[in-house]
């Protein structure tokens, strides 16, 4: 702040006095500067933001969170269809594993036997290894967590690799476990070990919503080591536990609700009451006119195409109603903001492309699919395919199916189906030629394993020099090696002189050269 006339004066008389003056103003200009989000008034009067810890927000409001978004999800489409659309995105076909320690014999042996037991990896005997990711995904989304547990399994079982995967939802965590532990803590139901590493779960031996496993005594937890659980959730602060993706919508979802309910009642209400008979003048209307139907019975329940009669009615007035517009406004606008609590697109969450054009629809689809992209590798990945990877490798080390327990191992999450195929080819191309992308990152893009890919191309390239087969650049012909014979007889019997024009040249070149000799 520059000095005022006034400093200027004094300071010609008493400078010390003048600067402290300019000091002492600028220090409470400092003061009284700050944000105004954290102004307090009669405009924030009201709004409560206590600083309590993440996991003391979530030991409050988790279950009842986790109750209610499961509640919107079985009654609400909106709510339905965002979960779909996210697991729908995020898992797909599946995130598929590929050996990659570098020993192209071992990751061979690796692979195939991953693949076979992915149809027996499922503790209940009904989902395959992928249609388990997209179980637990599910539940991720919807309940905000879910636990896997590993299952060793003995020699007499019959299985190959000894290991078998149970998904359990978040309600068997026992959350009433929290307090100090010795030298550790319990944070709703998960124990911590002095450093603050995961050191047990407090788990139930049954649901405790489920009334026969609460008779059976199923409400007692006991700890599971942290070893044998991978805990799936979405970390947004420091918390030990996580809630439902659709948090910040509950409230929307259930106005929403309400809303369209309301709306139809009243259009019901209205539909009801087809017309009034009154008295001829207004003494003989009363106050509260006495409904009655034809055989004279008190009408208590209004019905359609209902035509009542007053007291002494002999004036009949039909039911006008009123005309309200805005509910197709007013319904959009909530869908985008049950759109952006969820993080998917408006028009994903609606299926309403009347708004759109392709470069919006595209721009958007980048956006969101840049999201999917960080959840695959810096959430599911991590959480839940990693460990169960390693769990993997182990058992088929220890039942001595491979030489190692640890193989390194690369994830390909399922590709994104292309806006327009032609372009996105063209771009993979152009890529692959500049040396910006290899052709297995290409492959492994699509959802697929390179190798496969690649040994499937040879083996289709031996399989047609065998038969004596040519592809050509035009996929309408197919021709023998040697012959210039086609498959497309429009293309044989069109003869054009410009394809005459180089042989003629040729032949002349020819004849003049042995002339020359």
């Amino acid at each position: 702040m520059s000095a005022t006339w006034f400093d200027h004066a004094i300071a010609k008389v008493a400078p010390r006095m003048a600067a402290r003056r300019v000091m002492a103003r600028q220090a409470f200009e400092t003061l009284t500067r700050g944000y105004d989000g954290a102004a307090r008034g009669r405009r924030t009067e009201g709004w409560r933001a206590p600083g309590s810890s993440a996991d003391t927000e979530i030991g409050v409001a988790g279950a009842l969170l986790r109750d209610r978004m499961r509640d919107l999800v079985r009654n609400n489409p909106h709510a339905a269809k965002a979960v779909a659309v996210l697991v729908n995105n995020i898992i797909g076909a599946g995130i598929m594993p590929r050996a990659a320690s570098g020993d192209d014999k071992l990751d061979r042996k690796v692979d195939a036997l991953f693949e076979r037991w992915t149809a027996d990896c499922d503790a209940d005997g009904q989902l395959d290894f992928y249609g388990m990711q997209t179980l637990i995904c599910r539940e991720m989304v919807e309940a905000g967590e879910v636990l896997v547990r590993r299952r060793l399994r003995r020699a007499s079982d019959g299985l190959q690799v000894p290991l078998q995967l149970q998904v359990l939802e978040a309600d068997f965590l026992d959350a009433t476990k929290s307090g100090v532990l010795g030298a550790g803590r319990l944070v709703q139901g998960i124990e911590f070990d002095s450093v603050g590493r995961r050191r047990a779960y407090w788990l139930h031996a049954e649901h405790p919503g489920d009334a026969w496993g609460a008779l059976r005594g199923g409400l007692d937890s006991r700890p599971v080591p942290a070893t044998e659980i991978a805990h799936i959730y979405e970390k947004q602060r420091t918390q030990a536990r996580g809630v439902p993706w659709g948090a910040p919508v509950i409230r929307s979802l259930r106005d929403l609700d309400d809303y369209e309910v309301a709306e139809l009642v009243r259009k019901k209400t209205e539909a009801c009451v087809t017309a009034i008979v009154f008295g001829d003048d207004e003494a003989q209307q009363g106050i509260a006119p006495s409904v009655v139907d034809a055989d004279g019975n008190r009408v208590e329940q209004f019905e359609p195409g209902l035509i009542a009669y007053a007291r002494g009615g002999k004036d009949i007035r039909f039911n006008q109603p009123s005309a309200t517009g805005g509910y197709g406004e007013y319904k959009r606008a909530s869908l985008h903001t049950i759109s952006a609590g969820f993080r998917v697109p408006y028009e994903l969450l609606t299926g309403d492309l009347s708004q759109v054009n392709y470069s919006s629809i595209r721009a958007g689809l980048v956006e969101f699919r840049r999201q999917i992209d960080a959840v695959q590798w810096q959430l599911f990945i991590p959480m839940f395919c990693a460990p169960v990877w390693r769990w993997f490798t182990e058992a088929a080390w220890a039942a001595g199916q491979i030489p190692s327990p640890t193989v390194p191992v690369e994830w390909s999450p399922p590709k994104f189906e292309a806006v327009d195929p032609q372009k996105d080819a063209m771009a993979n191309l152009l890529s692959i030629r500049s040396g910006t992308m290899t052709l297995a990152e290409v492959i492994a893009k699509q959802g697929r394993n390179p190798d496969a890919v690649l040994a499937e191309i040879a083996a289709t390239n031996t399989k047609l020099d065998a038969l004596g087969l040519v592809l050509d650049s035009d996929p309408r012909r197919v021709t023998k090696t040697g012959s210039a014979q086609s498959n497309d007889p429009a293309a044989d019997q069109t003869n054009d002189p410009a394809d005459d024009e180089p042989a003629a040249d040729a032949n002349n070149d020819s004849a003049q050269a042995d002339q020359q000799d």
